[in-house]
């Protein structure tokens, strides 16, 4: 097996001997394009985009900002996994096919600690004798004048149900994951054999449908991540032999979907206002111009907060794109707010700290904050709480001095 490691967004990427029709599969994972190169394919990851892909005996992996465990606590984070930062770290290797494996096997393993869920499945058979009801239409029609077997329609209780399903066949692929330790691949595959029972859903099928309920909640968990792992993981293979894998991750996606939820959390436990995400404003007056920050903070209906999410390092110097303070400054301006937050994956310079400039000729004040995603899980949602925190404060002041000067205006007024 040859590995090769890019980095997430490489302008170099690097050579990979593969044949057009390995090119084309790689293509295909949605992770890197692949071009002819004199000693190869010359590969180069997609904007954003991280993950793996395994063609034959090349195994191409684009490394992430953040270690993989911490893009799947804030994979999990955003899609409501219940993540817990101890529960969602690989193997030391920090791989990605470790490190996802290792988090289903322990939530399917929580899932599955009580026993197997068991539901009611609707079956339509031909039976000797009459269970349910009788399907009197595809009676006659299928066994005219015959009295038995009966067409009948009924429930069972069993385990082969769109939860198991679904859980199932999530083990049943992660199990074939390139570079998983022996231990951990006996763990799936030992989980999958206890869901004994339930269908193994075939590539390409559609994935069934489950709701949320008291009765699954213990699977709530395993089955947003099993989801996930079917929604991104492709198997197959390659000239009908080579085997092909691939678990491809937007970066950008991630990251904008983990900073709204984790900043809503931290701001609904220090006020009473709401905080939407992809709030809905328009810059101009005849609302033709749409704008949709990331995160906007209201109290009493009225916005107080706004934050953007920017999947950016910038640049060296410490600086990011200019772009992103004129968007800022646009929300800052229609909402009628005096300050906003650009709220970074990190930064290329070295111990980059939080930035505020002042507007020109203005009283808008725009933070730049850059966040550490190579810290641990935990970490990562303390620097959210810090971010929200500082940004409550500042309202908190800003309310506190407009009661003073409303104090004072009263009070001058009975002189």
């Amino acid at each position: 097996m040859v590995r090769v490691e890019i980095p997430e967004n490489s302008r170099d990427g690097a050579v990979v001997r593969l044949d057009a029709a390995g090119a084309a599969r790689v293509r295909q994972s949605g992770l890197v394009d692949a071009w002819p190169d004199r000693d190869g394919w010359r590969v180069l990851p997609r904007t954003n985009m991280v993950g793996a892909v395994r063609i034959g005996d090349v195994d191409l992996v684009v490394t992430p900002k953040a270690s993989f465990s911490s893009v799947l606590f804030m994979v999990g984070y955003s899609r409501d996994w219940g993540a817990v930062g101890s529960e969602f770290s690989g193997s030391e290797s920090e791989d990605l096919w470790p490190a996802v494996a290792e988090t289903l096997a322990r939530l399917a393993g929580a899932a599955l600690k009580h026993g197997v869920l068991q539901g009611y499945v609707t079956r339509d058979d031909a039976l000797a004798v009459v269970r349910g009801r009788i399907r009197s239409a595809d009676q006659i029609a299928r066994r005219p004048g015959l009295a038995v077997p009966l067409e009948v329609t009924y429930d069972e209780f069993e385990v082969d149900i769109p939860e198991n399903q679904i859980l199932r066949t999530a083990l049943q692929r992660m199990s074939t994951a390139p570079r998983l330790p022996d231990d951990l691949r006996h763990r799936l595959v030992h989980l999958y054999g206890r869901i004994e029972g339930a269908t193994v859903i075939t590539p390409g099928d559609r994935v069934p449908a489950w709701r949320k309920s008291r009765i699954n909640a213990r699977y709530h968990r395993a089955l947003r991540l099993a989801e996930f792992v079917l929604a991104r993981m492709g198997l197959g293979t390659q000239r009908g032999s080579e085997p092909v894998a691939s678990f491809v991750i937007n970066m950008a996606t991630v990251f904008e979907q983990f900073v709204s939820e984790a900043l809503g959390a931290a701001l609904r436990s220090l006020s009473r206002g709401e905080t939407v995400a992809q709030y809905d404003a328009w810059l101009d007056m005849r609302r033709r111009v749409r704008m949709r920050p990331d995160v906007v903070h209201l109290v009493g209906g009225r916005p107080r907060i706004v934050m953007d999410a920017k999947y950016k390092l910038g640049y060296t110097d410490g600086g990011y794109p200019t772009a992103d303070a004129y968007q800022l400054l646009a929300y800052c301006t229609s909402l009628s707010l005096d300050q906003g937050w650009l709220v970074y994956a990190g930064s290329k310079a070295e111990g980059a700290v939080p930035v505020t400039h002042r507007v020109a000729n203005t009283g808008i004040d725009i933070v730049q904050w850059p966040l550490d995603l190579s810290a641990a899980p935990g970490e990562i949602l303390g620097q959210i709480d810090d971010l929200a925190l500082c940004a409550y404060r500042r309202l908190d002041a800003l309310d506190a001095a407009a009661r003073l000067g409303t104090r004072g205006s009263a009070a001058k007024g009975t002189e």
